[in-house]
């Protein structure tokens, strides 16, 4: 190892320029430029190195955490000017210009050439924090600035053809993905399929519905299965239907049978396994119905955009027909079996479909065959294209002496990375301005290797989209492929195998326990920093249990706080607890009562068990609601602030404030069981007291059967959720489109399945009575 270093280290040229490389650092003058630039370019790599390693590949990995996005983009917006600064003190700084080899023309130190490369390998890992969907022209213009900038300071300070050939590469690959960002943006503006596509379906329903009226409109009656292939929601292929703009709309060409073979449904992705020999490769892949489940959550996810957009409401006939595509369709495929998790599996990949178009950092909307081919091998032929004109422009039109002055003029590609670090450590214990200059070394190497590994994922990411598998499915059904050759055949059965390798988990919630506050909630704290939250996977007794519910009344759609399931349970008695205007104060009373009464009258069997996870987890998702998104819930939000506010103070109060933060569990229960009244009664603003209350009054119910008693909770947990959930309030939808960035919320998966379905809450006859639509 020695002899390698000494031999390594012993070309002239090599000391001279590690010399060179490390003079920036042994000069005193400039040393906090130096370092400063140094650090900053340190840290951005290591958050571009963390968020790349930590991304993963899962269904939701094109999308960006809003918080990580605005430190990054914070960092980006100031990297610029200040790395621009530093580069100018380097190019200026006395007794560090660089020589060419070849011809002895002066160029800028190495230390501005690294400055300059740092810059241009930052924008191109720019793209990780910006949005496909650009809006507006004002993000172009900052991004053509910067590109321009950039441009600039390479071709007009770089005088050497050879550093000028391999700066000007590394300018071009950053022009080129401006480009393709651009090219992105404005296909998705003026596609049917992509921002123009609400409208467009606005008004392909709206003409449905109208056929269906004026003709024979399509049976109720039938399986699961029958109720699906007659769906004529759009998967892909509305484009086709367009004939003109209207003042209202768009005319379409609606005869989808005949005259649109472009146009693809539900029911004609449905209706592949009818002809089971001519399309045996998709029925046998799909033999789970994923797939066509999939189809299902695209033509919902389209409906659903209109919400997000203002564009129209959802009327009665539309809400009418996709409930009896649901809740008689989809709930009912195979005789019902595991049809809770068909259910809940559409309402997430919907909401992943809704992230990743508002959202996503990879043009995963525009997933196609072609895009593929264009984007991800035309496109690279193109740009080594480019390399070579910009290569023989600096070279003056000279193949043979461009290529030349690269590897005369660039001592690092000439003597090879690999001898410059061994050569770099060997003098790190000998001069402390080595080791910086390694870190710089390092650094730029780390950028480069984010950089390659952003192309890989990015690829990836697209790949394995469910966007892709959408407009896989989407021609093979619209050119009716029966046969397909065995090359395509198993390509795709790898890409299924690979996509349920790296599909997302299981859906999760949060819980919070509001007996067990001990430290601050502020509003607007990322959940993540909370060390009272816990995320669980949502029991399957949940996803039945809100099933079985939507299907119990499917003609009664009128939504009540918890007093139908009490009058269904024959526990009318307890109506009182449900007595309050404000949904937080009912959620925070039977939250803290369900706690309670854990304690006290724990399940014996295991049914009683299953009502329990049902019961305890929907109580702490929605405690969690009420603390952290107020937004997202009926009563006004500066309300359910205060109501939490003042459950934290009656327990302050209640258990003083040392035992607030001290206090064991099972003592504060005791406690607080303590506060509850012998019978039941409100106490307005007291929710703990009322809570303590409502649980002497279900352990006694419970002395007989607890059982009984924890069927009532989950029954009660079920219709709170589902009450909690509709809204048609503007608010409350600008809080959900808020919250899907972050990975959306169980509560706006049930806030889109009442969408589509039309549920709404039944309201006081005061507010009726002034005049307010009793749909909320």
């Amino acid at each position: 190892m020695v002899l390698l270093l000494n031999v390594t280290c012993s070309d002239e040229s090599l000391q001279s320029y590690i010399t060179n490389l490390t003079s920036s650092y042994t000069d005193k003058s400039n040393e906090a430029s130096v370092v400063s630039a140094s650090v900053l370019t340190f840290v951005l790599a290591g958050l571009f190195f963390n968020l790349n390693l930590f991304s993963g590949l899962t269904d939701v990995s094109a999308i960006l955490d809003p918080k990580v996005r605005l430190v990054l983009t914070s960092a980006l917006s100031l990297f610029l000017p200040v790395m621009s600064y530093f580069f100018s003190e380097a190019k200026s700084a006395p007794g560090t210009a660089s020589y060419s080899s070849y011809t002895g023309v002066k160029d800028f130190s190495l230390r501005a050439g690294l400055i300059l490369i740092w810059m241009l390998l930052v924008e191109l890992l720019r793209r990780k924090v910006d949005n496909i969907r650009m809006q507006g022209y004002s993000g172009t213009i900052q991004r053509l600035g910067r590109v321009v900038w950039l441009g600039s300071l390479v071709f007009f300070n770089i005088q050497s053809v050879g550093r000028k050939a391999v700066f000007g590469i590394l300018w071009i690959l950053c022009a080129t993905k401006m480009v393709q960002r651009i090219a992105f943006a404005e296909v998705i503006k003026r596609s049917y399929v992509h921002d123009k596509n609400t409208r467009v379906i606005t008004s392909y329903m709206a003409q449905l519905l109208k056929a269906d009226v004026e003709g024979a409109a399509p049976s109720l009656s039938g399986s699961g299965e029958e109720l699906l292939k007659r769906c004529n929601y759009i998967v892909t292929g509305e484009d086709s239907m367009v004939k003109e703009a209207t003042a209202n709309g768009y005319e379409l060409d609606l005869d989808l049978d005949n005259g649109v073979s472009g146009v693809v449904t539900v029911g004609k992705i449905w209706k592949l396994e009818d002809d089971y020999e001519s399309h045996r490769i998709f029925v046998d892949f799909d033999g789970d119905q994923r797939l066509r489940r999939l189809c299902l959550s695209f033509a919902l996810f389209k409906l659903l955009r209109r919400r997000f957009e203002n564009l129209a409401e959802i009327t009665e006939d539309e809400a009418r027909d996709c409930k009896n595509l649901i809740l008689r369709g989809l709930c009912k495929c195979k005789n019902g079996e595991g049809s809770e998790e068909a259910l809940f599996q559409v309402m997430n990949d919907e909401l992943n479909f809704l992230c990743e178009y508002y959202y996503s950092v990879v043009p995963v909307v525009l997933a196609s065959p072609f895009f593929l081919l264009a984007n991800y091998f035309l496109i690279p032929v193109v740009m080594f294209a480019l390399f070579l004109m910009t290569i023989i422009i600096c070279g003056y039109g000279d193949v043979g002496y461009a290529f030349h002055r690269i590897q005369t003029d660039n001592f690092a590609l000439r003597s090879g990375l690999p001898n410059m670090t061994i050569c770099l450590l060997d003098r790190v214990t000998k001069s402390p301005s080595t080791f910086f200059s390694l870190v710089d070394l390092s650094v730029t190497c780390l950028l480069f290797i984010i950089y390659f590994y952003e192309e890989i994922w990015e690829f990836l990411v697209f790949l394995l989209s469910n966007w892709f598998m959408i407009s896989l499915i989407g021609n093979y059904t619209s050119k009716n492929r029966g046969h397909v050759s065995p090359t395509i055949s198993g390509t795709f059965r790898r890409l299924m195998r690979l996509r349920r390798k790296m599909s997302r988990g299981r859906l999760c919630f949060r819980q919070l326990s509001v007996l067990n506050l001990r430290w601050p909630v502020m509003f607007g704290v990322p959940t993540t920093l909370s060390l009272m939250v816990r995320t669980v996977h949502v029991p399957t007794n949940v996803k039945h249990s809100i099933k079985e519910y939507l299907l119990a009344h499917d003609h009664d759609i009128g939504l009540t706080n918890g007093k139908s399931a009490l009058q269904d349970n024959q526990m009318s008695s307890l109506s009182w607890a449900c007595e309050s205007k404000s949904i937080a104060e009912v959620i925070l009373t039977w939250h803290i009562a369900t706690s309670l009464f854990q304690e006290r009258c724990p399940p014996k069997i295991k049914e009683d068990s299953n009502s329990l996870d049902a019961a305890t987890t929907l109580s702490k998702y929605c405690a969690y609601l009420v603390a952290f998104h107020p937004e997202l819930l009926p009563d006004n939000q500066d309300k359910t602030e205060d109501v939490f506010e003042a459950v934290k103070q009656e327990l302050k109060v209640q258990l003083g404030c040392g035992e607030y933060y001290v206090t064991r569990w099972r003592t504060r229960v005791d406690k607080i069981m303590e506060f509850g009244l012998e019978h039941g009664v409100w106490t307005e603003k007291k929710m703990v007291k009322n809570g303590a209350t409502l649980a002497k009054a279900l352990v006694t119910l419970a002395n007989s059967n607890p059982g009984v008693v924890w069927k009532m909770l989950a029954d009660v947990w079920t219709e709170i959720i589902i009450y909690v959930a509709p809204s048609s309030n503007e608010e409350r939808v600008k809080g959900h489109e808020n919250v899907l960035v972050q990975g959306g919320e169980f509560v706006t998966m049930l806030w889109a399945l009442a969408t589509h379905i039309g549920l709404y809450r039944q309201v006081s006859d005061l507010i009726v009575q002034e005049g307010v639509h009793p749909q909320t």
